[in-house]
């Protein structure tokens, strides 16, 4: 991270759009960042947007996207809503020549995705997306073993990402339980997995995917009535990457597991193994293990200058952060950074494709 380059320049003002994920993460993290101030804040009930707005001193508060993209005062936004908001919400930022932070999956389809990332570059503004994963220490650590040849040759990757945030029954009916507003694990947390199997491992040649869902119908909190669920809560892929590796990719986010995050790469020289089994904060827990043929696992520490400079209680803020500085040293330098809306676009490929093979109940090659 280089952080001594923007000391200097003025106050970059952010509207944040969005106010579940967007109150818990990006709020406290552009109130920490020492580059950018929080100049409006966006809620579709404007009650609620003036309270947000008025509990944490922030000068304008919308209830509409032209608003926000209207006020001088703010240069940049961020985009925090459920996905099928996404492709109107960043269209709208883009347009105003404001430069964009996306929430994943960034949008419906990758068609949508192309187009957002085409209108970034015609509008020359800096855009990134939320892939919090490449920022958070342990992963960072696995990146620089694997592109040292710490493994080898990779013979085989297993993924497993298993948590319990659907598993109650009783939760109501909501977007994630709808097709057509973007719902769903695979959305949710495979828009993540496949963004870093690209960034750790290269791109995917072809996939096979299974979607399924354990619970059926759920509660919609206005009628009191089962409603069914549309949308897939648990994901079995596998995939063949370019280089010709299988991986094989289990998500769920209906069952209580120990090991709620695992990565495991088995090379011909080594195997390394990352997971955490923190259960209630997705971001911090992860460690690393490493281990040449016949040896035990053995940890790996990671070095004082990978981990984050600050905790927070609520992990997500630590990675956010660093993603902020990374968009903040884009639009200082006026240089696209990674990642942007070309690794937006090429987790919604995958995702797209993933639908289409699990509804032919085939293999699918990947368009290079």
């Amino acid at each position: 991270m280089v952080s001594g380059l923007h000391t200097n320049q003025g106050k970059i003002g952010v509207a944040i759009v969005g106010t579940g994920f967007g109150q818990k993460v990006h709020l406290p993290a552009f109130q920490a960042h020492h580059r950018t101030e929080i100049a409006a804040i966006y809620h579709r009930d404007i009650h609620k947007a003036q309270a947000i707005a008025e509990a944490n001193n922030i000068p304008h508060a919308c209830d509409s996207i032209t608003a926000i993209v209207n006020l001088p005062q703010v240069q940049a936004v961020s985009i925090a809503t459920p996905p099928f908001l996404h492709y109107e919400m960043a269209k709208a930022v883009l347009q105003a020549g404001k430069h964009l932070l996306l929430e994943k999956p960034v949008t419906l389809n990758v068609a949508q995705a192309q187009e957002l990332d085409e209108l970034a570059q015609k509008q020359d503004v800096i855009a990134t997306v939320d892939f919090e994963f490449r920022f958070v220490p342990a992963w960072q650590l696995l990146a620089e073993l694997l592109s040292s040849g710490y493994v080898g040759t990779p013979r085989l990757i297993r993924i497993d990402w298993l948590g319990s945030s659907r598993a109650d029954t009783s939760r109501p009916w909501n977007w994630y339980s709808s097709v057509e507003k973007g719902g769903g694990a695979l959305g949710s947390l495979g828009s993540h997995a496949f963004d870093y199997i690209h960034w750790l491992f290269g791109p995917v040649r072809r996939l096979n995917a299974h979607l399924s869902t354990a619970i059926p119908q759920r509660v919609d909190s206005a009628s009191g009535e089962l409603k069914p669920v549309e949308t897939d809560d648990t994901c079995m892929l596998s995939l063949e990457l370019a280089n010709g590796t299988p991986c094989q990719v289990t998500i769920s986010a209906v069952v209580h597991a120990n090991r709620t995050h695992w990565v495991e790469v088995y090379g011909d020289r080594a195997t390394l193994v990352l997971g955490s089994e923190n259960q209630k904060d997705y971001i911090h827990g992860f460690r690393l293990w490493g281990s040449q043929p016949g040896q035990p696992l053995t940890e790996i520490e990671i070095p004082q200058r990978l981990l984050f400079p600050q905790h927070y209680p609520d992990g997500r803020i630590c990675a956010f952060l660093r993603v902020v500085d990374q968009w903040v040293q884009g639009i200082d330098q006026h240089k696209q950074i990674v990642p942007s809306l070309k690794e937006g676009i090429y987790s919604q490929l995958l995702m797209d494709l993933s639908h289409q093979s699990h509804t032919t109940g085939s293999w699918v090659d990947v368009p290079s």
